[in-house]
């Protein structure tokens, strides 16, 4: 589920519609939880459906550990990637605001971790000159990501948390652990489907 200070919004003819905050959401925010409502659908049934559900699956989810294809059921199966994404990834089922994100503004992802299994080619970006996501981009990146992650993750207790009822106790707990320093937190190395 995806925070509920958030709107579908159409950004423009490139980009077509994405995620955009209503509110502010200050850094440490989580603001997407798997929930139960959320479809997981396994490699092998996505690859027998239809190619034009196949490709509607594809684009839509993300893909786990296990290789299983996550399509969530709300609005934020529309959250657009960026190289310098407001929201990052944990290995916990959440992710969390990287930064502040002030009312209007997009609400995006690093595609990177998202397991996936072809190159996805995305707009240039200011500062980066990369125009492609790659499948292994999780293995070039996860540092950067797990340091942005644990550094959101220490401001989570000090914020409004909306979501914090979807998660289980006990992934409450290791969050309330990290964010006082502690446990350590799990890499979203950990997340990637390389062992398939």
């Amino acid at each position: 589920m995806i925070h509920p200070d958030t709107t579908l919004t159409y950004m423009n003819d490139a980009i077509g519609y994405g995620v955009v905050a209503t509110r502010f959401i200050p850094r440490g925010t989580i603001v997407w939880v798997l929930d139960e409502l959320d479809r997981k659908f396994d490699a092998d049934y996505v690859k027998s459906l239809d190619p034009v559900m196949r490709s509607t699956i594809i684009k839509y989810s993300y893909r786990d550990y296990q290789g299983n294809y996550i399509l969530c059921w709300d609005i934020a199966r529309y959250v657009n990637h960026s190289f310098d994404s407001s929201m990052i990834g944990t290995a916990y089922n959440f992710e969390v605001a990287a930064r502040d994100i002030y009312p209007g503004e997009e609400l995006t992802d690093d595609y990177g971790y998202f397991n996936l299994e072809e190159p996805f080619d995305c707009l240039p970006e200011a500062g980066d000159a990369r125009t492609q996501v790659m499948p292994d981009d999780i293995w070039h990146y996860y540092a950067e990501w797990d340091w942005k992650a644990a550094q959101a993750i220490k401001q989570s207790l000090h914020v409004a948390q909306p979501l914090w009822h979807l998660m289980t106790p006990s992934l409450r707990e290791k969050v309330v652990a990290i964010a006082t320093g502690q446990e350590p937190m799990d890499s979203i190395l950990s997340i990637a489907t390389w062992n398939l």
